[in-house]
């Protein structure tokens, strides 16, 4: 083994221009996702397909191939796994045509914009065109891909979303979860109704003090607000850039503890990126390891630490104190606030699920996302499969009206909008 070569210089060169064009699409579409007027929507759609185009033509130039193909990184460990992702990263490119990938980028904004209307309006139909869009765009994206790798359309999809991930890795255990999921949560149901009754924390809790002991939490946890902030948004999540990790959440002013874990599970996804060792920032080695990877810490945080008794002993002072309310206020001990952090209640909203209803929602979505990909599913009646799923899973009972199908798929339809070349996330 020898030296790195010119020609892996050179590569991390064009992956350092990648990495810059990256997190101006980040920001970007942070920005549309949070402070982006309306009115602008249909061009910044424009924007991020041609910046997505370019960053397709920068990594799948006949330069790239030959670089690829010349280059060393020496003994360096860590040169030698960055250039083995440059490899992937440019293997999965060339398998797509540039056209399709504008075309991806350019249908998943517009049909963002039009589930967000969607949502406020509780109008599935307005969606279900634009939605069709991205999801005829996917299959094209998938097929492409699978034809490359000699994989599946969806284990292709899957290996873009979760490198090496397979459905053969997932569905023993999704299989047995299924099983076994409605016995526990009844369970569960039943071991909560013998618990003796706990007082709630009366509101209204206005945003701004929300707002404030989130941020004050954050920091706590060690997030560093010289390189992130925190805004709100229709669904929560962490985007941005580069050392500019951008977090958001959204508030109801009659219950505290939705935002706040939000929050929680959001810094859990910062902490990870805030996380990556600095001096490969611009190379793809310095990049996430997956979505698995980077949900197990976020979830870490949200569903385990800081749901434990232990962490609600520390939270209840700080949430009286975020509040103005006495110490001996009715409702606010630390034994209530973690009766409250761990109850058990099955909901429409995945985002908003406890520990033990959770993982219902990731089975329901990847069911159903697989049987639209293959074709199995009809668009048109995904509202109902989800509704059909969901009661299977939690015994929740839907009134199938053209509002219901709208406000209780907007979590899978949310997904599908944000990933349209990669599964829905979980």
């Amino acid at each position: 083994m020898g030296c790195m070569n010119k020609a892996y210089l050179s590569l991390e060169r064009h992956f350092a221009r990648l990495s810059s064009l990256n997190d101006a699409l980040g920001i970007l579409g942070w920005d549309k996702e949070v402070m982006m007027p309306s009115g602008a929507a249909e061009r910044r759609a424009e924007n991020l397909a041609m910046l997505e185009g370019l960053r397709h033509e920068i990594l799948t130039a006949p330069i790239m191939a030959d670089l690829l193909g010349e280059a060393d990184a020496g003994d360096d460990v860590w040169r030698a796994a960055n250039l083995e992702q440059m490899r992937r990263q440019h293997a999965q490119a060339t398998a797509l045509p540039g056209d399709l990938v504008e075309a991806s980028a350019q249908a998943t904004a517009r049909c963002e914009m039009a589930w967000r209307t969607a949502r406020e309006e509780s109008d599935f139909k307005s969606l279900e065109p634009h939605l069709a869009e991205v999801l005829r765009l996917t299959r094209e994206s998938a097929r492409a891909t699978g034809e490359a790798m000699g994989l599946n359309m969806y284990d292709a999809l899957l290996d873009s979303f979760d490198p090496g991930t397979r459905q053969t890795d997932i569905d023993p255990i999704f299989t047995s979860l299924a099983a076994s999921l409605p016995e526990l949560i009844g369970a569960v149901l039943e071991r909560q109704k013998s618990l003796p009754a706990v007082l709630s924390p009366t509101g209204p809790f206005p945003v701004a003090q929300q707002e404030a002991l989130g941020r004050r939490l954050m920091q706590r946890m060690g997030f560093d607000a010289t390189r992130g902030r925190l805004d709100v948004s229709a669904h929560p999540f962490c985007g941005g850039a580069t050392h500019d990790v951008r977090l958001t959440t959204r508030y109801v002013e009659s219950d505290f503890i939705p935002a706040l874990m939000g929050v929680l599970h959001e810094t859990g996804h910062a902490l990870y990126e805030l996380g990556l060792p600095a001096q490969w920032a611009s190379q793809p080695v310095g990049q996430s390891g997956g979505m698995t990877l980077h949900e197990s810490q976020s979830l870490l945080m949200e569903m385990q630490f800081c749901r434990s008794a232990a962490f609600a002993g520390w939270l209840a002072p700080q949430v009286r104190a975020g509040f103005g309310v006495a110490d001996d206020a009715a409702g606010w001990d630390a034994t209530s606030l973690h009766r409250h952090l761990t109850h058990v209640e099955p909901g429409f909203i995945r985002v908003d699920a406890d520990e033990v209803t959770y993982p219902a929602h990731i089975l329901v979505r990847y069911e159903l996302e697989k049987a639209l990909i293959s074709g199995d599913l009809a668009l048109a009646d995904l509202p109902a499969a989800f509704n059909t799923r969901l009661h299977a899973l939690l015994g929740l009972h839907v009134q199938m009206t053209d509002a219901a199908a709208c406000r209780t798929s907007t979590g899978l339809q949310g997904c599908l909008v944000t990933s349209p070349a990669t599964p829905l996330a979980p």
